[in-house]
């Protein structure tokens, strides 16, 4: 593997491999970097898969959470896991073999669900704020307007959105001819990096990720900001403090997700690729594709009542239940009498 990057930094890449394989530089080429980042990214995806499974266990187990709010929030910790799972286990691969290279099809099948699950997580999380604003601006017609058909088709809609703009796209890329070393500087298949090395016309396909950009990041983006709009002053004009406070936190946790989301997204996507930047856009993508899952359900599960009292309640059940097996495994049945 050593060769095989000094080769790509003398530009000799051609030498050692077919043009139907990518080699992905990742983090750098820091040996004793390796096994921490290891580490770190095991933890993290292991952490991420827990808190998401567990958030969409207590959505389906608890009665209190079969809301649409909460039905949200279970498809938005099911997106997340589905996520997590697209990017890390390659670099966790990568990490402990060293073994960089990953096939054409293998690029486009990561590129596929990443834009998928990228666009409907922008579409989910404005469904979620267009729940929150029927709940606080519209309380009185909330109950008829989201219904649960009205619920299973917005996100039905924003995981359907999701499919079709990624077969777009990726239908376009998968036909550009990539020639040159084919060395993606990044450590997942991504749109810009990959269109570095094409040597085939892009000006068809750089308009077209820029209208569905703008029609499937921004819209959804302005129109949460909107909605968080209305809804905070609709709270202003509440007349107690408590009432507001109540009002807010129903909200809080969802503001912060929305906020953590498009915060780091605008960063890792208007940050010039310039030579001095890339590695400090690699450490802002790392945070956008990998932390941002492991925040979601811990946020929610720290800012939420209803969500720590419903995980609270399966512990006690889950703790109840354990003492009881051991309590009957342990009952020492006596042996019946022997009449002599």
């Amino acid at each position: 593997m050593r060769d095989l990057w000094r080769s790509v930094e003398k530009g000799e890449w051609e030498n050692h491999t077919s043009p139907v394989d990518f080699l992905l530089l990742g983090m750098g080429n820091v040996p004793s970097l390796q096994a921490p980042l290891f580490l770190l990214s095991l933890i993290i995806y292991s952490v991420t898969m827990v808190a998401n499974m567990l958030i969409v266990v207590l959505v389906v187990a608890d009665r209190h959470l079969h809301t649409p709010m909460y039905f949200f929030l279970g498809n938005l910790s099911s997106l997340e896991t589905c996520y997590s799972s697209t990017i890390l286990p390659r670099l966790l691969a990568s990490f402990l073999t060293g073994n960089r290279t990953i096939s054409a099809h293998g690029c486009m099948t990561q590129f596929y669900f990443f834009v998928e699950l990228a666009v409907s997580e922008c579409y989910l999380l404005a469904m979620m704020s267009y729940d929150r604003y029927l709940a606080i601006c519209q309380p009185l017609l909330y109950a008829s307007l989201m219904t649960w058909k009205v619920s299973l088709q917005l996100a039905a809609a924003s995981w359907l959105v999701g499919l079709l703009i990624s077969t777009v796209v990726t239908s376009f890329l998968s036909h550009l001819r990539f020639c040159g070393p084919n060395v993606i500087d990044h450590f997942f298949c991504d749109f810009t990096p990959l269109l570095e090395l094409a040597c085939s016309d892009t000006r068809v396909i750089s308009l077209l990720a820029s209208v569905l950009s703008i029609l499937n990041a921004v819209f959804p983006f302005v129109f949460t900001l909107a909605s968080y709009v209305c809804i905070i002053a609709a709270i202003l004009r509440i007349p107690s403090s408590v009432g507001r406070q109540k009002a807010f936190s129903t909200c809080s946790s969802h503001l912060t997700v929305v906020s953590v989301f498009y915060g780091i997204l605008i960063i890792v996507y208007l940050m010039p690729r310039t030579p001095q930047l890339r590695q400090l856009n690699k450490v802002f993508s790392f945070f956008y594709t990998n932390l941002t899952p492991l925040v979601n359900p811990l946020i929610y599960s720290l800012r939420n009542r209803e969500v720590r009292e419903a995980l609270r309640k399966g512990l006690s059940r889950a703790l109840a239940n354990s003492t009881s097996s051991e309590y009957c495994c342990a009952k020492v049945v006596k042996p019946p009498r022997v009449h002599t």
